[in-house]
């Protein structure tokens, strides 16, 4: 997740976690007092479910759903807390994450699952948020912490109220762990009963090492296309587990402990896995539109906007936000009420200070309504226009006056680009698929790059979602994902 995805399903609740009646952690190092019951563990988490699931939609994908799920549910039963209410699902993100909440729910990211290449990697992933479970590190994280970034610094002028506080201020409370990890030791313990998890349910222990050194290629791959952009690093999965697998003795060990339950013919489920990657989206779905060159393209909403170059796009469910690349300035764009009162819109849903102005007028031709002034002292520009019978509304807002002068006219430009898509654009808003491939005598990620819309870095995500990254290359045979 975001700091933007945080800051708007949560609120600021800090003593959500300061219930009565004291519990203890069922393993590991930090044995004693949590103030929280088992039940109001399960109860609370239930709630930030609620919550995760108003950001993020579970992927429309059954089979794929409950092939999760069987996965999760016999790593459970291994765990030391095989009774709670175990709830796996996989979430329609291009994010490459996956996380867990206290009392049982487990979530991992359609952005992760294609980069995975086993069902012994993905029983890693999910063994590692069972351990973090487990381990009781969901509540015992303290000195919860806002979202970094642009997004607190600037909130949001369209951020809609909650009346989930304490599952919301649980989220609030992980988000941190959730990009960043709960910290050595206690992502070492997960490692450790995440191992043992997979040796006990058929699984080679290594596999964790394995998925761990996947993660890591991830994150460094990711970081330098950043570093290209211009843009900061951006989150990864526990910030990786911030260890190095090649080299980290104690990851290894723990690993290694855990292979006095291993079996002689460990599970893989290489090709089982693969094959119910065929079809999966790759990057944005056609449910939140495509984004092409920092051009929002909704081929179902028949609409596009053009974000500004260089700025940082995020697509999510209920909005697209784009960031400048100093962090000061946000447009973001939310789908409104089904009616043609754009102006009763403005004036009734947006909250601005004291005045601020109201105009009616026409956007690309349609009707709309634009508000100039601030919130809580910080500069904005807001437009509703109506397109389709539905109405839309665009935001801009900057840290200050300064960064308001010096970006005034890339907000301007991003708010009057919105317009219906062209028969072009339509076709260049197909969504990019996962597609499998039986690698050929000869054939080089070189080769299969040149065929693929990826672009400049083709090869690089080809080999990354192949685990041949930096250099490798297929064998004959070799099953390959591809995108198309």
């Amino acid at each position: 997740m975001t700091p933007q995805a945080f800051r708007r399903i949560a609120v600021i609740v800090l003593g959500a976690l300061a219930l009565s009646h004291c519990a203890h952690s069922p393993v590991g190092r930090g044995k004693g007092s949590v103030l929280m019951s088992e039940q109001q563990e399960i109860q609370l988490g239930a709630q930030a479910s609620q919550a995760v699931l108003q950001e993020y939609a579970p992927l429309d994908r059954p089979a794929l759903q409950a092939y999760v799920n069987e996965v999760g549910q016999r790593l459970a039963k291994q765990s030391q807390r095989p009774t709670l209410p175990w709830h796996f699902a996989v979430v329609d993100s291009p994010d490459v994450n996956a996380f867990s909440l206290p009392g049982g729910h487990v979530y991992i990211t359609r952005g992760l699952m294609a980069y995975l290449n086993s069902e012994a990697e993905l029983a890693g992933v999910i063994g590692h948020e069972i351990g973090h479970v487990a381990a009781r590190h969901g509540v015992r994280q303290q000195g919860a912490s806002t979202a970094d970034g642009a997004g607190v610094a600037l909130g949001s002028l369209l951020v809609p109220e909650t009346d989930n506080q304490a599952g919301a201020a649980l989220v609030q409370t992980l988000a941190p762990a959730w990009r960043a990890g709960y910290g050595r030791g206690r992502e070492l313990e997960a490692v450790r009963l995440g191992a043992d998890y997979l040796a006990k349910a058929g699984y080679d222990p290594q596999a964790m090492i394995e998925v761990i050194a996947l993660l890591k290629n991830q994150q460094l791959f990711s970081a330098e296309q950043a570093r290209r952009d211009g843009h900061p690093s951006p989150a990864t999965y526990h910030g990786s587990f911030a260890m190095l697998p090649g080299d980290d003795a104690q990851l290894k060990q723990g690993v290694a402990d855990a292979s006095k339950h291993a079996i002689a013919n460990p599970r893989e489920g290489r090709t089982d896995y693969l094959q119910k990657m065929a079809g999966l989206y790759f990057g944005d779905s056609p449910d939140q539109g495509v984004i092409r060159n920092n051009a929002l393209l909704h081929e179902r909403l028949g609409l596009t906007i053009q974000f500004p170059l260089g700025w940082r796009v995020q697509n999510r469910p209920d909005r697209v936000s784009a960031t400048s690349p100093q962090g000061d300035a946000i447009v973001e764009l939310v789908q409104g009420p089904q009616n043609d009162n754009p102006l009763e819109t403005l004036q009734k849903g947006v909250k601005l200070d004291a005045g601020a102005r109201y105009d009616s007028g026409r956007l690309s031709g349609y009707p709309a309504a634009f508000a100039a002034g601030a919130q809580q002292g910080k500069p904005a520009v807001v437009a509703v226009v109506v397109f389709n019978g539905t109405q839309y509304l665009i935001a801009g807002m900057t840290r200050d006056a300064l960064a308001y002068e010096r970006e005034r006219s890339a907000l301007r430009a991003a708010i009057n680009s919105f317009r219906a898509m062209t028969p072009a654009e339509r076709l260049a808003a197909r969504p990019e698929v996962l597609q499998l491939l039986t690698a050929g005598p000869g054939l080089t990620m070189a080769a299969l790059a040149r065929k693929s819309p990826l672009g400049a870095v083709a090869e690089a995500q080809l080999r990354l979602l192949n685990n041949l990254y930096p250099g490798g290359e297929p064998t004959p045979g070799q099953l390959l994902k591809i995108v198309q």
